[in-house]
């Protein structure tokens, strides 16, 4: 099966897909707000689209499937915001719209375990925000007959994006709170199950997209250490911890995310289920 996938914020996560769907003969049209990132799509084989400022009406009435991936704001979700009536307008006619969320919309959960069925708590402003935006793109869907699919994603990691760098060059920290967990998600599992998802479609779906193994951030760090042959970074409590407020808010939550529904419903085998195989495949990559 191929198409023409439209891709709002056409970022990491969207990137990945597009590896696996150019080559097989899909069309991708990307979106980003600078000219620098547009270049890059296209030396990647996408078409992109400087947007906010271009006229998408061709796009989305050309699309067979639509991704967003731009992150709301506290004026709501900026594609709803400028486009909801084009796509609206489309309609069941389209094959596919994912949005991409986050599992940060099930707020707190002091460890326990969280599924696709858990009532939405979101403690932090921008689990609020993908909150909203989770029901604004609902409340389009239910009115349009919109084929919608949210994905909550967990922490990503991935190519250019993981614990190495940070390790070798001695800014890591291994921050202790405990009953601290955190769930995390290869971006190529990502990509996998997004895939998956095209080929298997489930209008008014949503998808936890993590890995088997809920872990401390401190585990994490102190693994790619090893896999380094480096020390191993200093514990620092939490309470005395030097953070931003965007890196303190991560630890205001702690839950263990299930993934089942990927599995049994879309057959999705992940190829990273734990976070000692995904970083052990990243340092290969690097040799």
């Amino acid at each position: 099966m191929t198409g023409t996938l439209l891709s709002f914020g056409h970022g990491y996560s969207a990137r990945a897909l597009a590896r696996r769907l150019i080559p097989v003969g899909w069309r991708v049209i990307g979106t980003t707000r600078s000219p620098e990132r547009a270049a890059q799509l296209e030396a990647q084989g996408a078409e992109a689209r400087i947007w906010p400022g271009s006229d998408l009406s061709r796009d989305i009435a050309g699309a067979t499937h639509i991704l967003v991936s731009a992150g709301p704001d506290a004026e709501g979700d900026p594609v709803l915001r400028r486009l909801a009536p084009e796509i609206g307008a489309r309609g069941s006619s389209l094959a596919w719209l994912g949005y991409l969320s986050t599992t940060g919309v099930y707020g707190d959960h002091q460890g326990g375990w969280v599924g696709e069925s858990t009532p939405l708590a979101p403690s932090t402003r921008r689990g609020r925000w993908r909150m909203e935006a989770e029901a604004a793109w609902q409340a389009l869907a239910a009115e349009t007959g919109l084929p919608l699919h949210i994905f909550r994603l967990a922490g990503i990691y991935g190519p250019g994006r993981g614990p190495f760098e940070k390790v070798r060059q001695g800014t890591a920290r291994r921050i202790i709170k405990p009953g601290q967990v955190f769930s995390r998600i290869h971006v190529e599992d990502i990509a996998q199950v997004l895939e998956a998802s095209i080929a298997r479609p489930n209008p008014g779906a949503a998808y936890n997209l993590c890995d088997d193994d809920p872990a401390p951030p401190e585990d994490v760090i102190a693994h790619a250490a090893e896999l380094l042959g480096l020390p191993v970074p200093p514990a620092i409590p939490f309470d005395e911890a030097e953070m931003t407020p965007m890196a303190r808010s991560f630890y205001a939550e702690s839950k263990r995310v299930r993934n089942d529904r990927i599995k049994k419903e879309l057959g999705v085998d992940l190829l990273y289920p734990d976070y000692r195989s995904g970083l052990a495949a990243l340092l290969a990559e690097e040799t």
